[in-house]
């Protein structure tokens, strides 16, 4: 039985047909967290609301970020005491809407000395002041027995001391998709592989959208009142179909993430380390796997979906493993997964990427269409409520006053994670690392998709057969590598199943979608190519 915030696959002619058949308030271009954030913001104010997304729904950006909700300290050290207490305020928020997409997480800075760890942690305690951070959420500090205890793989000879201070890890996809299925719950429609081919004009005036579906081919004409561009790094392109001549904004940023089996680099906490060139580098544990990022390059390429990872790249990030851990050198070679994304920074000339303001913004074009660019994460909440105050004004609307803050879908947990980590592993006979994986996935709807097929798909695998009905059914999965990458994340978290899930998982949506012989071994071809580019580094002479 479909749940009233389902994005359902099996309803998506349905849903292209109620597309076409209405006039909306808002039509929102662009599927990743910032367009997903509007969508449940308009939707919540009481606006008619439609969605369409060009690719899956996170896509882009939104699913190949560092998985990190940021407090905004590196803010501080630009004196941008607003944005600091704004940003630490707002990831408290997420958290409580969405525990299982914000959890809590130590961050570990090691220190070369004790004046060193003194004058980080005067700055921290000026952030937790602005932020409000609960006391019991500050920060911490370790001499060298203490790290020996808890981080023994940290190199003490180099970095004797550490301080450790709260962040928060999340699901960035996941983020994305429960923002969708509660727009939905709340009247939105959303449809994704439908991508903005023009924009309708009644005179000067932007009046609508013709979507085009990457999976039939039908287009449908999108009547809006108001139309919102959100579409990440591919801002630019829409605006272009507003206004030919619409001049540049963005400076793309490609960040680099690779994933190491967890024992080469057996972490306990998020460890913030230091590149040849100074920049901040994480690493993260998950499961059995850590991942390290990021990059922050300046991209010229065509905006894709998927920027290349050169050798150059993975070569930068694990440099200084060996310098911070106690740890052989990590070959490129052993990187068993690896993603990256590109960042749609506003331009700010002479700065290179790592210098250029997070802030976002919002423009107005010639034919009324609203682009909002910039941004982070962390921050989407806040972004999405200025465009819908926006969106509202223009229509002469008064937004409804409505409960905002209650959980996203999966969100009211009740007891925690652990606890329900706990019972899924005792219910359905999980391993401790299977158990938690759902949990943090699916939060409080972990036990209906386990329900729906308890049983992993591979044997002694962690993906079950439940996933797969629910990807369909609940979050508008449409082909396999949306299933891989966006919700079960096993492309990127499950290096020993995620070439050999392909088949299987396609052998269930063709069952559950009626896909042609022809469809069904297109789809394998085109999850496995992906799955190989993901690694072409590898073999990619120094």
């Amino acid at each position: 039985m479909p749940t009233d915030a389902a994005l359902s696959t099996l309803d998506r002619e349905a849903v292209l047909g109620r597309l076409a058949a209405g006039t909306f308030d808002c039509v929102v271009i662009g599927g990743g967290i910032t367009g997903a954030g509007v969508a449940r913001a308009a939707a919540i104010g009481g606006l008619s609301v439609a969605l369409i997304e060009a690719d899956d729904f996170a896509a882009g950006t939104s699913s190949r970020s560092s998985k990190l909700l940021h407090g905004g300290l590196r803010y501080l050290a630009h004196g941008d005491i607003a944005l600091v207490r704004e940003t630490a305020l707002e990831r408290r928020e997420v958290h409580r809407i969405a525990p299982h997409l914000a959890e809590p997480c130590w961050m570990l800075v090691p220190a070369r000395s004790r004046a060193g760890l003194l004058k980080f942690r005067a700055g921290l305690g000026t952030y937790e002041a602005l932020g409000a951070i609960d006391e019991a959420d500050r920060h911490r500090s370790w001499d060298s027995a203490e790290l020996s205890r808890n981080e023994p793989v940290l190199r003490r000879d180099r970095t004797p001391f550490a301080c450790l201070y709260r962040e928060y890890l999340t699901d960035d996809a996941r983020l994305v998709l429960a923002n969708l299925r509660d727009a939905r719950r709340h009247g939105a429609e959303a449809v994704s592989h439908a991508r903005a081919v023009s924009i309708v004009r009644e005179g000067e005036r932007a009046v609508g959208v013709v979507a085009r579906c990457g999976l039939s081919g039908r287009e449908v004409h999108v009547r809006a009142r108001c139309l919102v561009n959100a579409a990440g790094p591919w801002v630019e392109a829409v605006r272009r179909l507003e206004n030919a001549a619409a001049p540049s904004l963005l400076h793309l940023s490609n960040g680099i993430h690779v994933v190491l089996p967890a024992h080469r680099v057996p972490v306990r906490h998020i460890v913030v380390m230091t590149a040849a060139d100074r920049r901040s580098i994480f690493v993260v544990p998950r499961g059995d796997i850590v991942y390290v990022g990021t990059t922050d390059t300046s991209y010229t390429g065509a905006t894709a979906i998927w920027p290349a990872i050169t050798r150059a790249d993975v070569e930068y990030l694990l440099e200084p493993l060996p310098r911070v851990f106690d740890v052989e050198p990590v070959r490129p070679e052993e990187c068993v997964a690896a993603w990256g994304g590109l960042r749609p920074l506003i331009a700010q000339p002479g700065k290179r990427p790592t210098e250029i303001s997070r802030r976002d913004e919002i423009w107005i074009g010639p034919a009324g269409v609203l682009t909002i660019a910039g941004g982070k994460l962390t921050g989407y909440r806040k972004m999405a409520a200025n465009v819908v105050e926006r969106v509202a004004k223009t229509l002469g609307a008064t937004l409804r006053e409505e409960d905002r803050e209650t959980p996203l879908p999966g969100g009211d947990l009740g007891a925690g994670l652990d606890a329900l980590a706990s019972a899924l592993a005792r219910s359905f006979a999980l391993t401790p690392l299977a158990a938690a994986r759902l949990a943090r996935l699916y939060g409080s709807e972990a036990e209906s998709v386990a329900k729906a097929g308890p049983t992993p798909i591979l044997p002694g695998g962690r993906v079950l057969a439940g996933e797969i009905a629910w990807a369909v059914d609940e979050e508008g999965a449409a082909t396999v590598t949306d299933v891989l990458y966006r919700r079960t994340r096993a492309a990127l978290y499950e290096p020993g199943e995620r070439t050999t899930l392909v088949r299987p998982v396609a052998e269930r949506m063709a069952a559950r979608l009626g896909w042609s012989e022809g469809r069904f071994w297109e789809e394998i071809a085109t999850t496995m190519s992906a799955l190989g580019r993901d690694l072409e580094f590898r073999t990619e002479r120094s």
